[in-house]
């Protein structure tokens, strides 16, 4: 699916969460705004919102980045996948990250 960038969006964490299946957590708040995440801490020290897909407890049941994809009000995307209120995106020179559905407008037609 492809989908335009209603608004600028700007990652929020310089060095966000990232960690691969069977590695353990610090688990902390679930996000009021967006209650399927979980703010968790790797063994890196490196922290950030997790979808609670990605967990069994505290432990990791699928690899997981939590980078966000900065990106510009008119950009085109293509949407990978889908978590929470959120999309896994890839640019058009090949960057990918994550950006909110709601700053997106999904183009018709597009698989």
């Amino acid at each position: 699916m492809q989908a335009r960038l209603l608004r600028n969006y700007r990652r929020q964490h310089a060095n966000p969460i990232a960690f691969q299946a069977g590695e353990t957590l610090v688990l902390g708040i679930r996000d009021n705004d967006w209650p399927e995440f979980l703010w968790a801490t790797d063994a890196r020290g490196r922290s950030g919102w997790v979808h609670q897909d990605r967990l069994d407890g505290n432990v990791a049941v699928r690899d997981y980045d939590a980078r966000e994809l900065d990106a510009n009000a008119g950009d085109s995307v293509r949407l990978i996948e889908f978590a929470g209120g959120w999309w896994w995106a890839e640019n058009e020179i090949g960057e990918t990250g994550w950006l909110p559905e709601r700053d997106l407008h999904i183009e018709p037609g597009t698989s």
